[in-house]
């Protein structure tokens, strides 16, 4: 890469510059009325590139519609290409597998040519940056400038010099910001509203990712919205909402369950809703995936336990860490579904119900499933193997957990909740038996156990959230049953029905 200049030379001076580094944060494409021609569209995108451990700046691309659009489209941030198929690094089956093993494997993803892509920016214009719109809406830089790129002066190419690929790929996973200067999970916690509306850091990891919710802004363009559950060691569910495309991206493709993650200027504030502190990723937020520092260092081997021990149980539903004591919400089964088709986020309730099927009596492999130990997918009972092939115990000793899966439905005065999940730990107590024991029941013992829930009033706690893939548009998780106390069900119907 001959005549490029470091972002740390940049100048207002310079003409005819051309820059290189790696993408770590970038924006949707938007459109605005264009000023000079009255009914047209300017289209913009911006995004951050960095050069080297401590140099980076934000670059912004003016343009009409279709230039716009398919200049965005041809790179995102960090972006994968046949390496993530190849190699297991970033892949959840394989993540405790080679945990030991990360930073021994790193130069090797990183010499390849398809891990990230780089960029290169050919003449753009050097602008003195508004520190005010900077801070306010992009990624702070330590840089004076920004770089604005636009169809007629400037060209955006993808780097193929391998030499300058080498140097600069690393940068992707060192942070920009100090990498003590962060929030535990727990400290959001705790400080609670005294947070509300703070920029702040977070190390996390990722629990799960929810499913891509759309909907249709005020203005009539559609949106999205994406739910992120976080852990670390000393909280185990805590959720991020994204909104752009491009991060809503970069989570479905580039991170899985343990994926750690230093999230620099994420906006924590208070969900009434939930009654709970959120995070949101804004567009000042830039999330290095894999961070190579001795906090995420620490942070991986915590991981490593809580995957080893099944603290993280595959089977509890994200967020379902919540108190218990914390939930207030008294509503009747019609309430529960209204809400869940007006707020696409999730929440949790209690509800007196009755238990209107349970089923004890089938096979117990459709009661008990069995599931590996390492990557948590289900067991193939005829040939007694993992069903993914990507397993690292494919080709060794089995090693299996069992657990209850059950549906249920529960119904009251106003309706039915029909195949609500009822499993694990939740399943066993609510049952009054261990998974062990009630393979070794009788059926006329099952069906005892069977009376003594069906048809019986029961305080019910639940997590519930929507599904628009289910027939009925939601999903309910059982997060503890038991049968009510008479007086407490008779003051919750006096205020729902009286």
């Amino acid at each position: 890469m001959q005549n490029c200049v470091p972002i740390s030379d940049l100048n207002m001076n310079i003409t005819h510059s051309k820059v290189v580094g790696v993408i770590i944060g970038k924006t949707d494409s938007r459109g605005f009325p264009d000023r000079k021609n009255v009914g047209s569209e300017r289209f913009t995108f911006s995004f951050t590139i960095k050069d080297s451990p401590q140099h980076f700046l934000n670059v912004s691309a003016w343009g009409n519609e279709e230039y716009i659009q398919a200049l965005s489209s041809r790179f995102q941030i960090g972006d994968c290409g046949e390496i993530c198929s190849s190699i297991p690094l970033l892949t959840n089956d394989y993540f405790t597998y080679i945990l030991d093993e990360i930073f021994q494997l790193t130069p090797l993803l990183l010499a390849e040519e398809e891990f990230f892509i780089l960029v290169v920016i050919e003449n753009p214009l050097v602008v003195t940056k508004d520190y005010e719109k900077e801070e306010r809406f992009c990624p702070s830089t330590p840089s004076l400038y920004r770089l604005l790129v636009t169809e007629t002066h400037s060209a955006i190419k993808i780097c193929s010099d391998l030499e300058t690929e080498t140097r600069i790929l690393p940068l992707f996973h060192m942070l920009i910001k100090d990498p003590g200067d962060f929030y535990s999970l727990r400290d959001i916690t705790a400080n609670g509203q005294s947070l509300d509306g703070n920029i702040i850091n977070i190390l996390a990891a990722v629990q799960s990712v929810g499913d891509e919710k759309f909907f249709t802004k005020s203005d009539g363009r559609k949106g999205q919205r994406l739910e992120v559950w976080l852990f670390d060691d000393t909280v185990k569910s805590y959720p991020l909402v994204c909104w752009d495309k491009e991060i809503i991206q970069l989570f479905q493709t580039q991170t899985q369950r343990g994926t750690v993650l230093f999230i620099a200027d994420a906006r924590v504030t208070f969900d009434s809703f939930r009654s709970c502190m959120i995070a949101t990723v804004t567009s000042k937020t830039i999330i290095t995936v894999h961070p190579d520092t001795a906090e995420a260092n620490q942070l991986y081997a915590c991981i490593r336990t809580l995957l080893e021990t099944g603290d993280l149980d595959q089977e509890v539903l994200p967020g379902d860490g919540v108190q218990l004591d914390s939930i207030s919400d008294v509503l009747t089964v019609s309430q529960i579904k209204a809400r869940s088709q007006e707020h696409a986020d999730a929440f949790h309730c209690i509800t007196y119900a009755f238990i209107t099927m349970l089923e004890l009596g089938s096979s117990i492999s459709k009661i008990i499933r069995n599931r590996c130990a390492k990557c948590k997918f289900q067991i193939n009972e005829d040939s007694q193997t993992c069903s993914n092939p990507a397993c690292p115990s494919q080709g060794q000793q089995l090693h299996v957990t069992s657990g209850f899966e059950l549906l249920v439905d529960i119904s009251d005065h106003t309706g039915t909740l029909k195949s609500c999940s009822l499993a694990g730990r939740v399943a066993e107590k609510t049952l009054g038996c261990k998974t062990e024991e009630f393979m070794y029941l009788s059926e006329s013992q099952r069906t005892t156990m069977k009376w003594t829930l069906l048809l019986e009033r029961c305080k019910i706690y639940l997590k519930v959230l929507s599904s628009p893939k289910t027939r009925s548009g939601m999903r309910a998780s059982i997060l503890s049953c038991a049968l009510a106390d008479p007086v407490e069900v008779k003051q919750n119907l006096g205020v729902l029905v009286g």
